[in-house]
């Protein structure tokens, strides 16, 4: 059996080996590394392929996230209500603007944003929502779309780990997520469903004129190069990063399937078991993309369990172990330990399972087994 990997990325580059050398070498052949032509050919084709108005690159998720509100003009002081189960970058940005992080609880099965908690945060200093799409599942945003515009805020959808899934609503129709709300970020970390071989990112909108404030702020504040309208930043998606993502962008749809089928073996190898709560997948299953395959164990001890895998030379993870009202940085006297019940469940009983494009039937099947060994 091959070697297993959390994530693996050399067994994936070297079925696009070609193609994704080819790309790279347009760039050294034409030395156009910062906004040459391959960052405007990518950022045309994710534009086509999530059918948003405006992809603006930048240089890593995070960064995107920052410039998204940045474009935004919220003001320090102002009130952003984001989730608690999630990683620091959603919230670190928030903090570095000097707003006003609000964190609050998710949803025990979607891992998500709770839509009950987001009203329950609502003051006359709430400026903006940040869902999160945790783990690559589609957070519920027709509810938090309707909140926004019942309360006038603004959403930001941190999407770093959901690119190509898509959001159904209530009348049959279907976006993907990252084109709902008013602004969204994502990122091209090199695990991520599609990622680049470095670090990465973009920021979508609709908004003609939300674009073209932040296509001033990724670099320098600038439209007319020495003419600094607006405090930008230095925030640019390089060309090589970008040959890397067009090479890859048009598989995307597959490297998803392929995490969804492995999704759909892990979870039909856990059916049923008493102390295995596995993430739901239907047939036709497009809300969620896997970028991570998350278990909870329930009634049996995770932290054994975790080393139990790591003995057998199966990599895993938790994520996330510390909820951010807890985290040193963002501790806050606002914060009460019974407003995070289902957080301060789920970093006790989470624990991912290596996921990625190139899991073979024999690796899930030494996994699986793995699992249940231990749980018997």
């Amino acid at each position: 059996m091959k070697k297993i990997q959390m994530v693996d990325l050399k067994s994936q580059y070297e079925k696009i080996k070609a193609t994704v050398d080819a790309s790279i070498q347009e760039v050294l052949d034409t030395t156009t590394y910062i906004n040459g032509p391959k960052v405007h050919e990518f950022q045309k084709n994710l534009e086509e392929y999530l059918d948003v108005k405006h992809v603006i690159p930048c240089a890593n998720g995070t960064d995107a996230l920052q410039i998204a509100m940045m474009g935004l003009g919220l003001q320090p002081g102002d009130e952003v209500i984001t989730a608690d189960f999630t990683f620091a970058a959603t919230v670190e940005v928030i903090a570095l603007l000097q707003l006003t992080p609000v964190l609050v609880d998710v949803d025990l099965i979607s891992m998500n944003i709770s839509i009950d908690a987001i009203k329950k945060a609502i003051t006359p200093k709430t400026k903006a929502i940040v869902p999160v799409h945790l783990f690559g599942r589609a957070a519920n945003m027709e509810a938090i779309m309707q909140i926004a515009k019942e309360h006038n805020l603004y959403v930001i959808e941190d999407n770093a780990q959901a690119i190509g899934a898509n959001c159904k609503f209530s009348d049959g129709t279907k976006k993907k997520a990252g084109t709902i709300g008013h602004v969204s970020s994502t990122s091209f970390f090199p695990s991520k469903n599609l990622g680049c071989y470095g670090d990465g990112g973009a920021i979508f909108t609709n908004d003609d004129n939300l674009a073209h404030i932040i296509r001033g702020i990724v670099n320098h504040g600038m439209y007319v190069r020495y003419h600094h309208d607006v405090v930008g930043v230095n925030s640019r998606l390089d060309s090589v990063q970008a040959a890397v993502l067009n090479a890859k962008l048009p598989l995307l749809d597959e490297y998803n399937a392929a995490r969804q089928n492995a999704a759909r073996k892990y979870s039909t190898a856990f059916e049923g078991h008493k102390n295995i709560i596995a993430p739901s997948i239907c047939d036709i299953c497009d809300c969620h993309v896997f970028h991570q395959y998350t278990l909870r164990i329930i009634n049996a001890d995770r932290d054994a369990l975790m080393q139990h895998l790591l003995d057998k030379g199966i990599p895993c993870a938790i994520y996330y172990p510390i909820p951010l009202h807890s985290q040193k940085a963002y501790a806050d006297s606002r914060y009460k330990e019974e407003d995070f019940p289902i957080t301060n469940q789920l970093v006790k009983e989470v624990i991912s399972l290596p996921m990625h494009t190139e899991l073979d039937d024999e690796q899930i099947k030494f996994i699986t087994d793995s699992v249940l060994e231990f749980l018997k």
